[in-house]
């Protein structure tokens, strides 16, 4: 929130009064660099807009599984193998060493290296012996190695390119001091964990050394920087026009290829963070977004020796926003290879690259306040939260109408999160009103925007705690009763009746900054809503933790459900023998099975129910073949099939509590920062910059916090994403299922036809198991997941994304089906079972006895 005192001075500006926040020697700070020139700050928001657009089509490729965490690969292996070295190499040449200030490039080599050594010293104090140096080598590197080229110097052209272009050599510098001196220390500490957990490898010293050297010198980015400067002082800082063209295509596919793959390399990376990763996640992204761009900063402001004010300000700016960049993927790359820590640094990647999007913006905004006056200072906090709110309206909105759409509101804990939507909505429509309302001098139109804004505002900021008791209780609640109409009473009537007091107890200043409206009493009710929120919060989620049910593999059916749904009982290897009949051992199961009697009348099948089966009453001479069983399925498209009931609840009872505690830990984060800026200004009333600094992430925090909510819940899978994968499907030429039965393409006829000859037999007796359907009937089924796991097992498939095309055909060809035929193959808990006629198999024959012939 933004808090000022209300000091009167003059020429401010006329939307908020921020002046009691400046002191003379703070406003002579400020008009030091006045005239000096400023960041692009105007072409930023697109710069942010184009790097994470693509980010997000490549997430979106790999999560309706276009691409394939394989076929990325492929793309990986372009952007670091071809596109980045003939970057490097281009640059690495046309670079001019007599204009670079080594100064600087000493000053973040040593706040590198110091927070790489702090986080491996802190790492090998508390980490378990077992795994203490595979963490001790990572974690630096995850700490220290920055997306320099992809996402960092995108966001350095766009601020520097017209008023200091020189600092974009800079990110060609200052890249490989990770890569060449201090991810070798990493590497050999991984190195001796290796050979820890091996006892038959005993390497020496001196080899595990070497081979820590051996992965720098065999990354491609090192070497093309050894031969880019032995090419600069060779070619005098010419390429030559035959190289020049070629370079240049190489070089220019990078920007784009390499954030889509960024993008692809996120999916499903989320899903690997556990309870046990969290702290050290949290931690990790600590030091990688707010330790290392204030020691970056602070180095400069020690060790640089510009001549002029305004270039040693602009440098120790630069740095602190380099600081700011989040972690590389190519860290991600290093945990694969090493088989160590990936869970913490895949999905630490993918938090520190969306945590950093807002970091940067707000860090840009700050690093131009040097050149502003206090009236551009307000202006420049009032147009933050205008841009934030309008931005953030439209991701509630849409949040909304995903939880509305796919009716979680109807359940716990969604309901509860419904009503922090609608709060963080209202709050930003109001900013948005307030806005305009600073143009009207009616009192009584902006006390009335201010209750508007105030009571969504509290109302959010004590839905988090309200949020983290209510999940606390829902995993209690065989013992305890959610309160919903209590916790959905005070969550609204809280904030309506102490703003009321409010406004009844206090005096308006006359103030138009809409923070201090109220003066010293508003900040104070402020602290208590905040002080309130986050004592919820904090032991709520602390009693989940120790209790360990944050770590727990939440059930989704309801014990009501479950007994209705039975277990498997074994699988169901006899239905598909060559045998017509039903063998003895089916009989000797204790399960009482019935079966329904199919017979054709006018040439359609019929099945009729009949009598109950025992198990000593099922005759020999009953036909069971595996077409049988499949005509027999057909009850399974009505709405009574047990086993559709138990499909749709598994898609709409998820809790998503991991979610669900995951968005209120980062809600807290910003309720300390508003709990800090509000103590701050009551107990020390110089301004000061790191308060400045606050008032602008408070701004972020309290009107984007629909973003946080939209990466939480905005992109439903059942909901969005596979709809939308289906459309695609459509648009590009997806025929429907007449027409593929009745013209199947070669590649997916070669496919089943394989499947049935050599596969078949053996997935059966792997994954289908006997599942009762309906009141009297017991058919074989299997999860989608459950045959995905087993293409990958026997190495049909080599990852998940492969195995779903692969099922997919399947699908296609009629070898498998949905039991309700509602979806198409999917890697999730969906019923499936084999057909009896395959599509595929028949035309094949088909082709083959008219060649024959």
């Amino acid at each position: 929130m933004d808090v000022f005192t209300h000091i009167n001075t003059k020429n401010i500006f006329s939307s908020t009064n921020m002046s009691g926040l400046i002191s003379d020697k703070f406003e002579d700070q400020l008009n030091l660099s006045n005239n000096s020139p400023s960041m692009s700050i105007s072409k930023l928001f697109p710069a942010l807009l184009q790097c994470f657009g693509i980010i997000l089509c490549g997430y979106i490729a790999g999560r309706v599984n276009i691409i394939t965490s394989t076929q990325a690969k492929g793309l990986g292996n372009f952007v670091s193998r071809f596109a980045l070295p003939a970057l490097l190499f281009k640059n690495m040449v046309l670079l001019n060493f007599s204009n670079v200030n080594w100064s600087f490039l000493y000053s973040i080599l040593i706040a590198k290296a110091s927070v790489f050594f702090l986080v491996c010293a802190l790492t090998l104090l508390i980490v378990t012996p077992e795994k203490r140096f595979s963490k001790a080598g990572l974690f630096p590197i995850f700490a220290t190695q920055s997306n320099d080229f992809a996402l960092g110097y995108p966001i350095v052209e766009a601020l520097y390119q017209n008023t200091y272009p020189e600092y974009l050599q800079y990110i060609y510098l200052v890249a490989p001091i990770s890569l060449m001196m201090l991810n070798p220390l990493g590497f050999i500490f991984c190195e001796i964990q290796k050979s820890k957990d091996n006892r038959n490898l005993s390497h020496s010293k001196m080899k595990i050394v070497g081979l820590g050297l051996l992965h720098v010198l065999q990354n491609p980015i090192v070497f093309m920087v050894f031969i880019g400067i032995a090419s600069n002082y060779i070619l005098k800082q010419k390429i030559p026009i035959y190289l020049e063209n070629f370079l240049d295509s190489l070089a220019n596919s990078f920007s784009g290829s390499a954030l889509f793959y960024l993008g692809l390399t996120m999916v499903g990376q989320i899903k690997k963070l556990t309870r046990g990763t969290f702290v050290a996640l949290i931690l990790l992204i600590t030091a990688k977004l707010l330790l290392m761009p204030l020691l970056c900063r602070e180095m400069v402001e020690l060790l640089d020796k510009s001549q002029t004010l305004v270039n040693h300000t602009s440098l120790s700016n630069y740095a602190f926003l380099y600081g700011v960049f989040p972690t590389a993927p190519g860290v991600a790359i290093f945990a694969t290879q090493f088989n160590m820590e990936v869970e913490v640094i895949t999905s630490g990647m993918v938090v520190s690259t969306f945590v950093s999007a807002p970091i940067m913006y707000v860090s840009a905004w700050l690093l131009t306040i040097p050149s502003m006056d206090a009236d551009r200072l307000a202006a420049a906090i009032q147009n933050v939260s205008f841009d934030i709110s309008i931005v953030s309206l439209v991701s509630l909105i849409w949040s909304l109408g995903v939880i509305l759409l796919s009716k979680k509101y109807k359940q716990l804990p969604h309901m509860l999160t419904t009503n922090l939507l609608i709060a963080q909505c209202v709050a930003c429509i109001g900013m948005v009103m307030w806005n305009f309302t600073i143009e009207n001098k009616s009192i009584f139109v902006q006390i009335l925007v201010f209750v508007v804004l105030y009571c969504s505002l509290y109302s959010s900021f004590l839905w988090t705690g309200l949020l983290a008791l209510s999940l606390l209780l829902l995993k209690r609640r065989e013992t305890l009763k959610i309160p919903v109409g209590i916790i959905t009473i005070a969550g609204w009537g809280i904030p309506v009746v102490i703003v009321g007091i409010l406004l009844i107890a206090g005096k308006h200043t006359g103030e138009i900054d809409s923070a201090f409206f109220y003066g010293k009493h508003q900040v104070i009710t402020t602290a208590v809503i905040v002080t309130i929120s986050i004592l919820f919060s904090g032991v709520s989620l602390m009693c989940m933790n120790r209790s360990g049910i944050a770590g727990m593999n939440y059930e989704v059916l309801n014990q009501q459900f479950q007994h209705q749904v039975e277990e498997p009982e074994r699988e169901v290897n006899q239905h598909y023998k060559p045998s017509p009949t039903v063998s003895h051992s089916e009989t000797d199961s204790p399960l009482e099975r019935d079966f329904y009697t199919c017979q054709k009348q006018n040439g359609e099948l019929c099945c009729s129910e009949g009598e109950s089966a025992s198990t000593t009453g099922v005759s020999e001479n009953c036909s069971f073949s595996v077409e049988t069983a499949n005509q027999c399925l057909s009850p399974c498209s009505s709405q009574r099939c047990v086993l559709a009931q138990e499909e749709q609840l598994l898609q709409t009872g998820d809790q998503q509590l991991a979610r669900h505690v995951l968005l209120c830990l980062l809600l807290i984060v910003g309720l300390f920062a508003n709990l800090s800026s509000c103590l701050w200004w009551l107990f020390n009333q110089e301004p000061g910059r790191l308060y400045v600094e606050l008032q602008f992430f408070c701004a972020v925090f309290n009107f984007g916090q629909g973003f946080i909510s939209f990466g939480m819940f905005g992109l439903d899978k059942h909901l969005i994403i596979l709809p939308f994968k289906r459309r695609l499907g459509f648009l590009w030429g997806t025929r429907t299922v007449e027409q593929r039965e009745s013209s199947v393409p070669e590649e997916i006829r070669m496919t089943c036809q394989q499947f049935v000859n050599y596969h078949r037999d053996m997935c059966v007796r792997s994954i289908v198991q006997d599942r009762r359907c309906g009141t009297k009937t017991v058919t074989g089924v299997f999860f989608g997941c459950d045959l995905v796991n087993w293409l990958l097992e026997v190495g049909l498939a080599l990852d998940r994304g492969e195995a779903v095309v692969y099922g997919e055909r399947l699908v296609k060809g009629g070898i498998i089906q949905h039991i309700t035929n509602d979806f198409e193959f999917r890697d999730e808990r969906l019923y499936y079972h084999f057909t009896a006629t395959t599509t595929a198999i028949r035309d094949s024959r088909e082709n083959e006895d008219a060649h024959g012939s």
